[in-house]
């Protein structure tokens, strides 16, 4: 295939809370080769940014490519032409399918466009049983592990393979059935969508890919026991932090094993020449690097920073080290379907640098949370008023995040602190005066580094005007949707909301 002509079909894989260093493409040590095989054959950008900590913060940006917050003061896409709309307008055809993520719903807007959607919301089912396990994810993820060495000797018995969990908490198989089905009868040309939940908490894979991704010794009983601490709020020590570490890559593995099968449904099909694949994480997952685990309101690398491929039939691929954000996946997917993107897309194009491995725009990448008086108390982030705006922008080194209610932050050089736990702005607060300007300390050394002490106030000048822009975006749709009121969200989104972890 003549790699400069626009594919026939694409499908976008999403994970959630998919970190970049659960993937062997980016982390040697990782266990993941149907996702790696993408990578080999296709671009990988090594600074991908997610515009938010949240599904809902990231979300707008990778079906509708714009800002949280922007258009209508709320976290949906209802008011933006989404990248399925678009598409559908165009005459592709179109699915959505999302493993129960309330988030991702058509209460806010993400069913716009698609031909056929599920979000297997209503799977939660209406008996007591099926709602308590819904708002109790870590119950069903203890049975899930009770039960697996039962289920363990029935399936050897029956000769089956040890590759499905007791429960399907995840949907994981829900997702992947109607992913399947759908291209089973797809009608070119098509845009399929596919969103997993395996590695957002609680992580419940299959024992194989538990064996698969550790030395095999990490029996149900070790798995019980950090679920156990984690969820009764126990304090979480070496060895719990280890075995939440190992589930959350069997779970990463569990999903690329599902994607393996999503690919070989589209060679049965004889649509993989003709189909591009993009792969992305919708945010990070933290595991106590600053503290606390999961993804509360925080703009770290651990929670921004995702892994992004591009596999395009017939194109080479492309190590790419230019930092881009998610908001580039909706432009990116309607180029390569030649369809032309709405003026108001905030993102760029990719399509150029998958298919010839062009160099994609030099633009530090905006990234927003809201946080409440304490991080951990968080309600569900619907608006603004939730609490404090917090706003990061990152480039190839640096990260700057500003509090712009509290006036204060802070400044990370990421080649020397790549966790980032040197402030460099010493806590001094962000309002009145001008960032004094340095000498010409900003200057590439010999080997390509910079006087990181030196350029700290032109980072911070340079950044200042972007965290200020984005803000007054945010206010000014936030005023404008001040008088309107908020719709009730039902009873059954309420409790998968709960089951994720939110208020």
């Amino acid at each position: 295939m003549d790699a400069d002509r626009s594919v026939s079909n694409v499908v976008l894989v999403t994970v959630d809370s998919l970190r970049a260093d659960a993937l062997g493409t980016y982390d040697s040590s990782r266990h993941t080769p149907v996702i790696d095989g993408l990578a080999e054959r296709g671009t990988v950008f090594d600074r991908a940014f997610a515009t938010g900590n949240w599904t809902p913060f990231s979300f707008p940006s990778i079906l509708a490519s714009r800002p949280v917050f922007a258009d209508s003061g709320e976290i949906g896409v209802d008011e933006v032409p989404t990248l399925a709309q678009t598409l559908s307008d165009a005459g592709v055809s179109t699915g959505g399918f999302n493993a129960a993520n309330g988030f991702l719903t058509s209460f806010w807007g993400y069913d716009d466009g698609f031909d056929e959607f599920e979000p297997f919301v209503a799977s939660v089912g209406s008996s007591l049983y099926s709602r308590y396990l819904a708002t109790h994810p870590t119950v069903e993820a203890w049975l899930q592990f009770v039960a697996s060495p039962l289920r363990r000797i029935r399936s050897r018995l029956a000769g089956n393979v040890d590759d499905r969990p007791f429960l399907d908490t995840s949907r994981m198989f829900d997702v992947e059935h109607a992913a399947t089905d759908f291209l089973d009868d797809a009608e070119e040309p098509f845009f399929l969508w596919i969103h997993y939940m395996d590695t957002h908490t609680p992580y419940v894979p299959a024992p194989r890919y538990i064996r698969e991704v550790s030395s095999g010794l990490l029996g149900t009983h070790r798995m019980l026991h950090a679920h156990t601490r984690t969820g009764l709020g126990w304090e979480v020590g070496e060895r719990t932090l280890a075995e939440l570490r190992t589930l959350y890559q069997a779970a990463a593995r569990q999903v690329d094993a599902s994607v393996g099968r999503v690919l070989d449904a589209l060679a049965a099909n004889d649509l993989d020449d003709e189909t591009a694949v993009v792969l992305a994480g919708d945010h990070g997952e933290e595991f106590q690097e600053h503290g606390h685990l999961a993804h509360y309101p925080k703009l770290y690398d651990e929670l921004i920073r995702v892994p992004l491929i591009v596999d395009v039939p017939g194109a080479e691929g492309h190590r790419i080290s230019r930092q881009v954000g998610l908001d580039a996946i909706p432009p990116t997917v309607a180029d390569l379907l030649d369809v032309d993107a709405p003026d108001v897309w905030s993102g760029t194009s990719l399509a150029p640098t998958a298919l010839r491995g062009e160099r994609p725009p030099d633009e530090p990448v905006v990234s927003v949370t809201v946080r409440d008086e304490e991080v951990t108390a968080q309600p569900i982030p619907r608006s603004l008023s939730d609490g404090d705006l917090l706003v990061s922008v990152r480039d190839e080194a640096w990260t700057y995040v500003r509090n712009v209610d509290a006036e204060t932050h802070e400044l990370y050089y990421r080649p020397e602190d790549p966790e980032q736990q040197l402030d460099r702005t010493a806590g001094e607060a962000v309002a009145g005066g001008e960032v004094a300007a340095a000498d010409n300390g900003a200057d590439a050394a010999a080997d390509g580094g910079v006087d990181a002490e030196t350029e700290e106030p032109r980072v911070i000048e340079r950044f200042r005007p972007l965290v200020d822009a984005h803000v007054e975006l945010l206010r000014e749709s936030e005023a404008n949707a001040a008088a309107a009121g908020d719709d009730a969200v039902d009873e059954d989104l309420e409790a998968r909301l709960e089951a994720l972890g939110y208020r």
